[in-house]
């Protein structure tokens, strides 16, 4: 069930762009939590949707949805939609007023978080980069963890209204660092999706019961949230569960385009991200993220 979010910050105005799998239970725990909410969304139709379940308006407009917020949340696909709610005469920072702050929660690229941040300075804005872990399920029981980049201040400042729908706000360093941190993320659930994926598809083809080898090496050193959460509908053949294929790539094309940068050796992501682009071209981009099973399957 999902959790009930209990108002843990003073109400205050909030406004959420974004009505994606994961910004409608976001934005419906704000609302939960006695916040004030104006919702803006591409598709108007599910900005309807959300006001006809939840205590809140909706605005035609990001600048509209930012008037006179005290907070502004976005949540959209990818660095060019961030920029489209964010930038321009419609966006965002139009709208919104001196001292006001913009919490992003996009997985986006850590170099347009830093363009953002100096873009709200100049703006006598605050921004926050806050990408977040923990999938839909996360978003919908209000247990997310957000990683924070920006001003120790601010963030400590906004992080009571975050925890409607999140049960960790950790600040990883300045503008730009909510990304890297997610990034990392990324990496490691790649890589421990595949060792999932050949560790099950192994034991099929050496004719094991994995649904038993599965929990005696969940309770040892194998174990995983992915494991734990995906493991039995991995058995299934089942992966509509969640964080899609189609997203992962793209966060994983973020990554190795950061790694090019710093000069980092990420040979398993890179391996990965092939697999996915394999995964989708069978069909798979809205399949979820542990079906990497589905090639090693294949005759």
């Amino acid at each position: 069930m999902p959790r009930s979010a209990t108002a843990t910050a003073q109400p205050t105005r909030a406004c959420f762009i974004g009505l994606g799998v994961m910004g409608y239970p976001m934005a419906g725990h704000l609302a939960r939590a006695g916040h004030e909410v104006t919702v803006c969304n591409r598709t108007a139709g599910r900005a309807r949707a959300w006001t006809g379940e939840f205590a809140g308006r909706a605005a035609a407009t990001p600048a509209e949805a930012a008037s006179g917020a005290d907070l502004v949340f976005t949540c959209v696909g990818n660095d060019d939609d961030l920029r489209s709610v964010v930038l321009g005469p419609e966006g965002a920072f139009a709208g919104m007023r001196a001292g006001a702050t913009l919490v992003d929660h996009t997985t986006a690229s850590a170099s347009l978080a830093r363009e953002l941040d100096g873009e709200a300075r100049r703006r006598q804005l605050r921004f926050v980069d806050a990408p977040v872990s923990g999938g839909q399920s996360g978003a919908v029981n209000g247990t997310l963890t957000v990683m924070c980049g920006g001003d120790e201040a601010v963030i400590e400042a906004v992080r009571p209204v975050i925890s409607a729908y999140a049960r960790a706000v950790t600040r990883v360093g300045p503008a730009g660092s909510g990304q890297l941190a997610k990034m990392v993320n990324q990496i490691c659930i790649a890589g421990l999706l595949q060792g999932l994926s050949e560790g099950i598809a192994f034991g099929e083809k050496a004719g094991l019961d994995m649904a038993v080898v599965l929990d005696v090496i969940g309770k040892g050193a194998a174990q995983s949230w992915q494991m734990d959460n995906r493991g039995r509908t991995m058995l299934a053949d089942e992966f509509d569960f969640g964080f899609a294929v189609k997203w992962m790539l793209k966060d994983l094309r973020i990554t190795l385009a950061e790694a090019e940068r710093n000069g980092a050796a990420l040979p398993v992501t890179a391996l990965v991200e092939n697999y996915y682009e394999e995964i989708s071209r069978m069909g798979g981009a809205r399949w979820d993220t542990s079906s990497l099973i589905r090639r090693l399957r294949q005759p």
